[in-house]
């Protein structure tokens, strides 16, 4: 089964945060992962601030071990929709539309998917781990 792992996923395993435990059974088998370029943007411009321009490059170099996904109209469309329909920001709406255009389940700890379909949620509040 394939999986879209969305930006705070891949920094949680990639920083070894304390959801990385989480993401790393979908991690082991990185070519199952849909990765969208939007991830990559936002994976890139976050490792660059963190930890530099060569680790956001390595960084990327792990994420064309998947199935990358470019933007299209047809995915640009769908987010658009998503966006209104559930007040996603346009990152979150191409993301989430990429993942339905997929079929694939979206895993994530971003707050702004909860209770979207075909999500799996990973809470960082420590209450609710």
């Amino acid at each position: 089964m394939n999986y879209l792992i969305d930006t705070c996923g891949w920094i949680e395993w990639l920083s070894d945060g304390v959801l990385a435990d989480k993401y790393l059974s979908y991690m082991t088998n990185i070519n199952t992962v849909v990765v969208p370029t939007t991830v990559q943007f936002e994976l890139y411009k976050w490792v660059c601030r963190v930890k530099g321009k060569q680790s956001a490059i390595e960084s990327i170099a792990l994420t064309e071990q998947g199935k990358v996904i470019p933007l299209s109209t047809s995915i640009a469309l769908l987010a658009a929709n998503f966006s209104s329909q559930y007040k996603l920001s346009f990152a979150d709406a191409i993301i989430f539309a990429t993942a339905q255009n997929e079929s694939v389940k979206l895993i994530t700890s971003d707050e702004h998917f909860v209770n979207l379909p075909d999500v799996t949620y990973f809470s960082k509040k420590v209450d609710e781990i």
